[in-house]
């Protein structure tokens, strides 16, 4: 298949889509109707606050960044229901996918995209005044709707973070992948190569995984230093997994 048939993008319609019932309408927008390209991947996901920070880990040590955790994690839209938080995790594929996503979705300030691209996805967003305890106004915050990939780099981070080769039809894999030859478990941030109790199982000899988080597993597995942090790998394989990964 040409390359450019190849290339693919991560959109994540947030919580608050979710909460005003906007996912049909941003699916039907973002159709291959529209678009001209295909999905990839789908999964709904409860976001752990490891994927949260991992997605957001450009923005570590700035103001904002506890409130994009929070945000993503579905925390604000939903304090007291956590079986309501969660996010839909898409690929998309095709030629132009990038830039055919960026620009269904607009700029991300919704303010912005009702002035500069009226019609987009984010224009139906909405800015939410952040107020203290005694009601005053102390900022805000922007409730845009939905994440697409800024370039075709980071979609590749950013696609690897939320999915698995397996996620993802093999005829449409877009990077390299390779079979595991070995056990990786992983246990409170650490990584290791047999059981022990209480680790969970990321990748079993046979299971196929991104080749580039193999050589990041066999790096830190031996000591080295890696390409990317072990949370960016196991962020992936923990989705859904436990209800205590919050």
């Amino acid at each position: 298949m040409p390359k450019e048939e190849l290339e693919q993008t991560l959109v994540l319609i947030k919580p608050d889509a979710l909460k005003n019932s906007l996912t049909g309408y941003i699916l039907s927008q973002l159709s291959e109707f529209h678009t001209g390209l295909r999905f990839a991947g789908a999964k709904i996901v409860h976001v752990s606050r490891m994927l949260a920070d991992e997605h957001y880990a450009e923005h570590r040590g700035k103001v904002f960044f506890p409130g994009l955790i929070e945000f993503i994690m579905g925390k604000l839209q939903y304090p007291d229901e956590p079986q309501k938080r969660r996010v839909i995790a898409l690929v998309y594929q095709g030629p132009g996918a990038v830039q055919k996503i960026r620009d269904l979705v607009g700029p991300t300030n919704p303010h912005d995209a009702r002035e500069k691209k009226p019609g987009s996805i984010r224009s139906l967003g909405t800015i939410v005044p952040i107020k203290d305890d005694n009601g005053k106004e102390v900022g805000s915050r922007m409730e845009n709707l939905i994440h697409a990939s800024a370039n075709t780099a980071d979609a590749e981070r950013e696609i690897k973070l939320w999915f698995q080769p397996a996620d993802i039809p093999p005829f449409m894999h877009a990077y390299p992948v390779e079979a595991s030859g070995d056990h990786y478990y992983f246990r409170e941030g650490r990584l290791s190569t047999s059981f022990e109790p209480g680790s969970i199982c990321l990748i079993a000899p046979g299971n196929l995984a991104w080749t580039s988080d193999m050589e990041v597993l066999r790096a830190l597995a031996a000591g080295k230093p890696a390409a990317y942090s072990l949370g960016a790998v196991a962020a992936k394989y923990l989705i859904n997994v436990s209800k205590e990964q919050d």
